[in-house]
């Protein structure tokens, strides 16, 4: 896909596919997400701090079922989200977006909308006829985001998050791509 320019009051953002050079601050991210946002994210900061190198650049590889998508200002990395297709024959008409975060320096500029509507692209164009995605339901900011995008709540996952004494409760997200 095409990188997307978006003008903003903080300069120029460009927002684009990943590619395996990015390995590095492709990890420098996703642990900022995880220890800024813990309760956010599955993914536990101790064992995502340490896995080697080759972890990262696997996770970078796009091929026909999954793909990652920076934004990127100044050449620095400032967000990210990361989509992949159902991989069996009964499944391959979905998709799920995975990992949206934005840098919080850099929030409130619709950034994350346009991570989003890339894969929404990405799926699209690998026929993709409904992707999903679960949030946190205590990230308000998050659940908004994606209503904007057109994402809609059809479930609850109870206690879906177990970090620091507290469970969370996730929203199951969906968006049809069939009227698109």
């Amino acid at each position: 896909m095409q990188p997307i320019t978006l003008k903003t009051q903080r300069g120029l953002i460009v927002v684009r596919a990943a590619m395996i050079l990015d390995a590095d601050e492709f990890r420098a991210l996703r642990l900022d997400a995880i220890e800024d946002s813990p309760f956010a994210f599955p993914a536990d900061y101790t064992v995502t701090v340490n896995q080697p190198m080759s972890f990262w650049e696997n996770r970078l590889k796009s091929d026909e079922t999954r793909t990652i998508f920076f934004a990127e200002h100044e050449n620095r990395l400032i967000g990210m989200t990361g989509i992949y297709k159902g991989d069996l024959p009964k499944t391959k008409h979905g998709a799920t977006i995975w990992g949206v975060y934005v840098r919080p320096e850099w929030r409130g500029l619709r950034i994350a909308e346009s991570l989003i509507e890339s894969c929404i692209g990405w799926a699209k164009s690998h026929e993709v006829k409904i992707v999903k995605l679960g949030v946190t339901a205590a990230s308000t900011s998050a659940v908004r985001c994606y209503q904007r995008c057109g994402f809609i709540i059809y479930g609850t996952e109870p206690r879906g998050i177990f970090y620091e004494a507290q469970y969370y409760d996730g929203y199951l997200m969906y968006r049809s791509l069939d009227n698109a």
